[in-house]
């Protein structure tokens, strides 16, 4: 289904003035044929006056980034677009199947009436009086999806959420190729992230290939943020193409470990850190021995044979990697 944008029919306001002029003249005639007791012409213009508010059904007005789908008997004859006062067939029917959903921070339905609050597969959503219109919304949307516990490539549990910014840009696909186009876009969200998530580490591991050439890289949940955010973007836009969606951006907004395995996480990562810090902190202290050992050699200030120096090579690395504050022995006696 191809969308077909309805042109020339910005002449509300002609209509309208139109329909008054008729009201005005046919009261008018009522009163002139009461006046002359002439009955042909006081039951034509009853006859106007009751058929005469018809056309007025044809009136359309649109604001701003609002769009509405027409049918006529069950026939797709075109979509309004653009703000306006139109006029149109007074027997066509707008369509919106959308129309009572509203989607977590999409406020693109409004009411005064009370919401009834159910749950969807993207989280909650809002569904609303039948009358709160036909219209679609072509502005820019978010839909905040609900947070979703997910299992990563290594299969840890990861708990992820994402916000996505969204439009509609062909009306006739969003209409008639899905039966509600917003709870479809929730649902392949979810499709989606999961697809890509699982494709991920939560941080960088050894012998990880996330991108599918075959050859183990760093991309990871926590590290390649954007990388996977875009990547779900493209998997999102991939399945609501057929939908008459536009995906705008797609983004992380919340991401951890599950609560069963993040105190565990947490020690691994602590662990890391620890050993990390710990292999700088040697590699810096064998340095500075081999520095000393050499000053000691060029200036020769002291000779010291292969014992002397694997005593002193223990002490100094005993002083620079120990957690506390060396104590030092003075030794008055003789060296050897």
């Amino acid at each position: 289904m191809e969308e077909k944008v309805l042109a020339g029919k910005k002449i509300g306001m002609i209509v309208l003035l139109g329909i008054i002029a008729v009201y005005v003249v046919a009261i008018l005639s009522l009163l002139t044929g009461i006046n002359s007791g002439s009955a042909f012409r006081m039951i034509l213009t009853i006859i106007v006056l009751a058929i005469a508010w018809i056309p007025l059904c044809g009136l359309k007005v649109l604001k701003p980034q609002e769009a509405l789908v027409l049918t006529l008997f069950g026939k797709y004859i075109g979509t309004l677009k653009g703000e306006g006062f139109y006029f149109v067939n007074p027997f066509c029917t707008s369509i919106n199947p959308a129309s009572a959903t509203r989607l977590s921070q999409s406020g693109d339905v409004s009411s005064h009436t009370s919401p009834l609050t159910i749950m969807t597969s993207g989280g909650e959503s809002t569904v609303v009086a039948q009358d709160a219109g036909k219209k679609i919304s072509l502005k820019v949307m978010t839909l905040n999806n609900a947070k979703q516990k997910i299992n990563d490539v290594l299969g840890n549990p990861v708990e992820i959420g994402i916000a996505v910014t969204w439009r509609v840009v062909d009306t006739a696909k969003a209409v008639f190729n899905v039966d509600n186009y917003k709870e479809y876009l929730s649902l392949m969200c979810d499709t989606a992230l999961r697809d890509i998530v699982r494709l991920y580490p939560y941080d960088v591991a050894p012998n990880v290939d996330t991108t599918g050439d075959g050859l183990a890289d760093d991309g990871s949940l926590r590290g390649s943020s954007s990388l996977v955010a875009d990547r779900i973007q493209e998997e999102i836009q991939k399945n609501v193409d057929n939908a008459g969606i536009e995906i705008i951006s797609a983004r992380i907004t919340y991401l951890a470990y599950a609560p069963e395995i993040a105190a565990v996480m947490l020690q691994r990562q602590q662990a890391s850190a620890i050993i990390d810090a710990r292999k700088m902190i040697v590699d810096g202290a064998v340095g500075m021995v081999e520095m000393a050992l050499d000053r000691l050699k060029e200036n020769n200030t002291v000779d010291l044979d292969e014992e002397r120096k694997a005593a002193m090579v223990s002490n100094l690395l005993v002083v620079l990697c120990g957690n506390h504050d060396a104590q030092p022995v003075v030794n008055s006696g003789s060296l050897y």
